[in-house]
């Protein structure tokens, strides 16, 4: 078989999931009880698909590297790009201030450090622009969660809002649309033309933004 497979995962789920890394790789999630011929034969019966997938991130510019965290790299927040600066003494270990400052003994949390910053101001940024929009059209929601999905841009379940902190590293009309599609959910469960057309009442040009997310969200990320 000449597809190379980065990591096999087992747990107790019940098939078989292929999965594309955003650095073109393959990760197969398997139950505990496949066998390695299985995995081959699963991932030859997709190999068309695999390598379609492969091409494409392939093919993406800018291209996705996790951080490393080091002098100059830039970080997402809001659309644009911040540098990173590592400095040898201040109050606190990460602050922002048009560019994010960290500190020197802080480099082994740093990972951690910049999500709880990301959730902090996703959890601010997003319960306002919600308020605005709930208020606007007169929406009622539970509370706001920020979560730590990977896949789901948004989801509402029982009247609670959840956002992932990843958001917050999108254009602020990219957040919006994510908050405007939760919200119609309120009032229409699935994605009828009735959904498609409250969201346009209050976002006429939402298109351009669901597509902006759907072609660039493999970079809201670390």
């Amino acid at each position: 078989m000449d597809i190379e497979i980065e990591k096999i995962i087992r747990s107790k789920r019940k098939t078989i999931a292929l999965q594309i890394t955003d650095s073109a790789t393959l990760i197969v999630k398997v139950p505990f009880d496949v066998d390695e011929e299985t995995i081959k034969r699963v991932v030859l019966k997709h190999k068309g698909w695999i390598e379609k997938k492969k091409r494409e991130i392939e093919l993406r510019d800018p291209k996705f590297s996790p951080k490393e965290f080091v002098n100059g790299e830039g970080f997402l927040y809001l659309g644009r790009y911040y540098k990173l600066k590592i400095v040898d003494d201040q109050e606190v270990p990460l602050k922002f201030k048009n560019e994010f400052l960290l500190l020197k003994d802080a480099l082994p949390q740093a990972k951690r450090l910049f999500i709880e910053w990301y959730k902090k101001m996703a959890h601010k940024k997003i319960s306002h622009r919600v308020r605005w929009y709930a208020q606007k059209r007169g929406f009622k929601y539970n509370k706001i969660n920020i979560t730590n999905a990977k896949k789901r841009w948004g989801s509402c379940s029982k009247r609670n809002l959840n956002f992932p902190w990843r958001l917050i590293m999108a254009p602020l009309p990219v957040v919006d649309y994510v908050i405007v599609h939760e919200l119609v959910h309120l009032e229409e469960k699935n994605h009828s033309k009735s959904f498609w057309n409250k969201v346009k009442i209050l976002m006429p040009d939402y298109m351009r933004h669901k597509d902006w997310l759907k072609n660039n969200s493999y970079l809201l990320n670390l």
